[in-house]
């Protein structure tokens, strides 16, 4: 809780021939009707799961009443995240494909820019006062290096651990478990493993397969816990010599981490790790049905289970715990998350610019946006409704994540970062499946992130 060519991002670009061949079906080219705006936007794979299907259709709606003679086309594309974006470039290219509107990840965000597939929205934001409600870290995920903003976020989101009270229970330990070590995380999942047999104890998104997820659920939520915890520097980007950290002791670290939870079977069957649907599995059976101990995941999953979802699961707020992923060895602040988010963008070949903002502006009034949140399992980047009782009392878990801004930490999404991303997750993949050691894996990020960002690299 948005996006990416200057991007050659490896695990985009092999879907290719796969995006090429559903163009037609995305859209038919943008410009076509100057009064229909079209709003392309991420379609999750889980048919059960239309909660941003309903939200748009709420607002096609409210639109479309308050702007007579205007119409909202809908364009969803239906894919895992990397199909997603792949399909997203391609339909950016070029003014026959290119929506009026389109839902960014800001990890890809800079790519895009860099790439000129989207446009600067400082004169429409200038003119808009909702805008002044929006929080700053928010602000600066949809800015561009150039200084300038080219989207509107609609949420941010926070990480930590899920964990079943029943499959605790059995294995005796706590309902309240807070753990302040990376070592209670493992001996838990340990003492899961031997109690409770048929469980899967400790999931950890990993490999290519998973994408981002693997890259910020998984090794960065390890990775930003690591160091002194003094206030030491960003793991992965020094941005005083404006160059990538090559892996020392904390990325090797993190990558023990992952190593130990494959190589003890404390997480998954490997197999099952590295399909790219796997955090479907997860969300709609292993939790809801007991067989998973510990969830390392984010701050939306309760979306999947509201009503009306496919996947209803209205006891989750008691049967499910929820802890602060800590830091590697309990050093300051003890606790760390990393947040992300999506924004809404206009393409620069968008035919119906103006008609897009509108939408935009319709989409985040006060009101439009708190339901939003709240049906998407998001945290607040509008300071209104976040100081709105309603928004706070909406879902059990809000204010668990809310207050995990406080130690939160967000990607270096620099125009290498999707390339980099990649070298983590080939990383990862390496130390799940045992072909490389932790060593290894290391030199080849090394080697990987040499590449992705034209060598520049620097060792701390």
């Amino acid at each position: 809780m948005p996006v990416r060519s200057t991007v050659r991002f490896t695990a985009l670009f092999t879907l290719t021939a796969l995006a090429s061949t559903s163009l037609a079906a995305c859209s038919s080219g943008s410009g076509s009707d100057p009064d229909t705006v079209k709003v392309s936007f991420k379609q999750s794979t889980d048919n059960s799961i239309k909660v941003m299907d309903t939200y748009l259709g709420d607002i096609k709606k409210q639109f479309e009443k308050a702007n007579p003679g205007k119409k909202v086309e809908l364009v969803p594309i239906k894919a895992p995240d990397s199909e997603y974006y792949t399909k997203l470039q391609q339909m950016l290219r070029s003014p026959k494909t290119a929506p009026d509107l389109v839902y960014e990840d800001t990890f890809l965000i800079n790519s895009d820019i860099t790439s000129g597939y989207l446009k600067p929205l400082d004169d429409y934001l200038a003119d808009w006062k909702d805008w002044d409600q929006f929080i700053d870290t928010a602000k600066a995920a949809a800015k561009g290096e150039d200084g300038k903003t080219y989207g509107v976020p609609d949420g941010t989101d926070t990480r930590g651990l899920w964990f079943s009270k029943d499959v605790f229970a059995k294995a005796g330990l706590p309902a309240d478990w807070q753990p302040k070590t990376w070592d209670e995380v493992l001996d838990a999942a340990r003492t899961i493993k031997e109690k409770v047999p048929g469980v899967t104890p400790l999931n950890v998104y990993t490999g290519k397969p998973a994408g981002e997820m693997a890259t910020m659920q998984g090794f960065e939520m390890l990775l930003y816990g690591t160091g002194t915890g003094d206030g030491d520097s960003d793991p992965l980007y020094d941005k005083g010599s404006k160059k990538w950290i090559t892996a020392g002791q904390r990325f090797e670290d993190s990558l023990s981490f992952v190593e130990t939870v494959y190589k003890e079977k404390l997480g998954p069957e490997v197999s099952d790790a590295l399909d790219p649907n796997f955090s479907t599995k997860i969300r709609g059976e292993l939790l809801p049905q007991g067989k998973l101990g510990i969830a390392l995941d984010g701050s939306w999953l309760p979306q999947d289970w509201l009503e009306g979802s496919g996947h209803e699961w209205p006891e989750w707020s008691t049967e499910l715990g929820l802890a602060a992923m800590p830091t590697q060895n309990g050093q300051a602040p003890g606790r760390v998350s990393m947040s992300g988010g999506w924004t809404w963008s206009i393409p620069d070949k968008a035919g119906n610019p103006d008609l897009a903002f509108e939408f935009i502006k319709t989409m985040q009034t006060k009101a439009n946006a708190q339901k939003w949140y709240v049906a998407n399992s998001g945290i607040s980047v509008r300071e209104d409704v976040a100081n709105d009782p309603a928004y706070v009392d909406a879902q059990p878990g809000i204010k668990f994540f809310t207050d995990l801004v406080a130690d939160t930490h967000y990607r270096p999404a620099y125009p290498a970062y999707p390339k980099v991303s990649v070298a983590i997750q080939e990383a990862m993949e390496g130390v799940t499946t045992g072909d490389k050691s932790v060593e290894e894996a290391a030199r080849g990020y090394d080697e990987a992130l040499k590449e992705a960002t034209d060598n520049q690299v620097v060792s701390k």
